[in-house]
């Protein structure tokens, strides 16, 4: 009978987001003609440039103090755990399942970074509202698991805007021109002179890459030189090529907007004013002086759940429309996302706390093992629209992921309750 509450108090949580996305799935269809493409679009900017911050903004400011966030140290280590471990396995998966270039970077990307910021933040406060959750106050649940969630949120900001975009970025079209075209000439040291002493040069002035699928080619006639120094110039051509590859890397890798976007933004604000007493007195306590400006982004941040997950619905409604995609990587994502990450975190999560690393917390040891048992981020497929990389092909993974997570995280979340208590 335990067993069986919990598992109610872990499914109410679970399907309140699955109707809410079922919602944004048939908004989405050409029937009703209120989620159309553009309309999707201008909502995802509002959610990434507005809600989002918003959210996570207030959340922290509200929750978390210098002395709270000194304690939640575990939870980044937790969250670089699944993404190193999770790129691993997924790079074992591309090998075995033969994947082809393109799809390389949406496959390792799913694998990666689970939906650490959207879900957290809808399943832990969901549950403390329960009436009998097994976390204790509801008020002080709710308070806690914000904080917890929030930061999740921020966390995960910098991982899907730093490392998935750019795995994803790195294997799109534009960079499988530019590999074979290298590799072509590697393989005939007399291509160059054979097609007219002619070689590419896919960069701009600027530096900055075109997100289409032609490369970009400017003609260099070359002189003609005997054989011999014919090959040297080619493979001198070929090594200068790649340095600038390897540079323009970099160069998007410290891209800086990259690395600081709008909610890691918010997320550093809201700690800034959390942490700092001066800024908390003024600002968010009940008779702070400037209260009106906090309960303001607190409206604005309640508007990016809801919005969230109407867009998660009207993504996955165009996996019915995709590419077809092989079972074997399918099914090898879901196995690595909902069973092998999970049990690494059990095992991680208990350890710690047999070892002392963290404080026995049932609340936050439950938000730890969750950040294991999520399915993709959803900003992935925002990654494959930009570069137009496998966008029907992620359209079916996410399709298959969040149904079957729809289950399986119903369960996971029902074990890691009793565990933890």
């Amino acid at each position: 009978m335990e067993i069986l509450r919990l598992f109610v108090i872990a499914l109410m949580p679970n399907l309140k987001v699955l109707l809410i996305t079922v919602l944004g799935s048939f908004l989405a269809m050409k029937r009703f003609d209120l989620l159309s493409e553009t309309a999707i679009s201008n909502m995802n900017t509002l959610v990434y440039f507005v809600f989002s911050p918003a959210l996570a903004c207030s959340s922290l400011a509200s929750t978390m103090t210098l002395r709270g966030l000194i304690t939640l140290w575990f939870m980044p280590f937790c969250i670089v755990l699944t993404v190193v471990v999770g790129t691993a396995l997924g790079w074992l998966l591309v090998k075995i399942t033969k994947v082809p270039y393109h799809l390389k970077g949406l496959v390792l990307g799913c694998c990666a970074v689970g939906n650490l910021g959207n879900l957290p933040l809808m399943v832990v406060p969901a549950i403390c509202r329960e009436k009998s959750n097994p976390f204790g106050d509801e008020t002080v649940c709710y308070k806690n698991g914000m904080a917890y969630a929030s930061l999740s949120l921020a966390l995960a900001s910098i991982l899907v805007w730093s490392f998935a975009y750019n795995i994803v970025r790195i294997y799109s079209p534009k960079e499988i021109c530019n590999e074979e075209k290298v590799d072509q000439i590697t393989q005939n040291p007399t291509f160059a002179s054979e097609s007219g002493e002619k070689t590419l040069s896919n960069y701009s002035e600027n530096g900055d890459r075109s997100h289409t699928n032609n490369c970009d080619q400017h003609e260099i006639e070359t002189y003609a030189v005997p054989e011999a120094k014919k090959k040297m110039v080619t493979m001198l051509n070929i090594l200068e090529k790649k340095v600038i590859q390897y540079l323009k890397m970099l160069s998007k890798w410290s891209n800086l907007k990259l690395v600081f976007p709008p909610t890691l933004i918010g997320a550093v604000i809201g700690l800034i004013i959390g942490v700092v007493p001066q800024f908390r007195n003024l600002i968010v306590s009940g008779n702070a002086p400037l209260y009106v400006i906090q309960d303001s982004i607190i409206m604005i941040g309640n508007a990016c759940l809801p919005a969230m997950t109407i867009l998660v619905g009207a993504n996955l409604l165009e996996g019915l429309k995709g590419d077809r995609v092989k079972f074997s990587l399918i099914f090898g994502i879901i196995i690595i996302r909902n069973i092998a990450l999970p049990v690494l975190g059990v095992a991680t999560v208990k350890g710690a706390v047999h070892f002392g690393f963290i404080h026995h917390d049932p609340l936050y040891e439950f938000v730890l093992l969750l950040q294991f048992a999520l399915p993709p981020a959803v900003a992935i497929s925002t990654s494959t629209q930009l570069f137009g990389s496998g966008k029907g092909e992620c359209s079916i993974i996410m399709l298959a992921t969040y149904s079957f997570a729809a289950v399986s995280l119903t369960l996971w979340c029902t074990f890691f309750i009793w565990l933890v208590l």
